[in-house]
């Protein structure tokens, strides 16, 4: 699940107080969520929130969605003529027609070869 970032903080913590309506005082779980609500407003009130929210995205950002794709071909055949060249490196992922794919070493004969590997934007509904 991807997170937003750019949440609104009043909201955040009037979701906080619901859920702490939830416990009695003085529980861990009225603690924690104090806790939290406290360095949030902290935040916020020491002009920080804007790196908070840079700090939140990079800590949530699935691996996934750091992956780079080396190259971009429109054709199977532009594809395969840039790997033959031996521009490709194994582990390379490459978008061919719109779909993901990553360079892999053949298991028999030697040389690389494409493995469809789906991207994370093909795998959004």
């Amino acid at each position: 699940m991807a997170y937003n970032s750019n949440f609104d903080v009043d909201a955040v913590m009037g979701v906080l107080g619901t859920i702490g309506e939830r416990f009695q005082d003085g529980t861990p779980e009225d603690e924690a969520l104090r806790i939290a609500a406290v360095a949030l407003l902290y935040v916020r009130e020491n002009g920080k929130l804007e790196d908070y929210r840079e700090y939140f995205q990079k800590f949530f950002i699935p691996a996934t969605e750091s992956l780079v794709v080396a190259q971009s071909f429109s054709t199977a055949e532009e594809a395969d003529a840039w790997l033959a060249q031996g521009l490709g490196q194994e582990g390379d992922l490459v978008r061919v027609a719109g779909k993901g794919f990553r360079v892999i070493t053949r298991r028999k004969g030697g040389g690389l070869m494409f493995l469809r590997t789906p991207l994370p934007d093909e795998m959004e509904p």
